[in-house]
């Protein structure tokens, strides 16, 4: 068995449309700490720290795509690959992360994380 030995990357205003107008409804999982997300995070997006990744990993919708993003992308990256290796085929990397997303002016929440934002849709 081959694996591909690229990340699959897409840059912020792409996962932007994609979110926007997806009709396969992609998730746009977060991967920093729960702090990073406090302070600074996607409307939407989805926290399952890198720090307990593999403990939630079983947790991931399979039906549903997945943009990964962090604070610069290198997480991500690493997150990305993981899956990738494991066979998940519809996973891509969010490049620069938060960083290249908040300077493309694209929307942003901060402060407290209100109950129920960031959890994982019900399988």
């Amino acid at each position: 068995m081959s694996f591909p030995s690229a990340i699959p990357t897409i840059d912020v205003n792409e996962a932007q449309r994609r979110l926007r107008d997806d009709p396969a409804a992609p998730i746009l999982l977060d991967v920093r700490e729960p702090n990073e997300f406090a302070a600074v995070r996607v409307p939407g997006a989805v926290l399952v720290p890198t720090s307990r990744f593999l403990e939630r990993i079983g947790d991931l919708p399979v039906d549903r795509p997945l943009l990964v993003v962090c604070h610069t992308g290198s997480r991500s990256a690493a997150v990305t690959g993981y899956l990738v290796r494991t066979g998940r085929t519809d996973v891509v990397n969010v490049a620069g992360g938060m960083d290249a997303w908040q300077r493309a002016g694209l929307p942003v929440q901060r402060g407290p994380v209100a109950p129920g934002e960031g959890v994982l849709p019900p399988g």
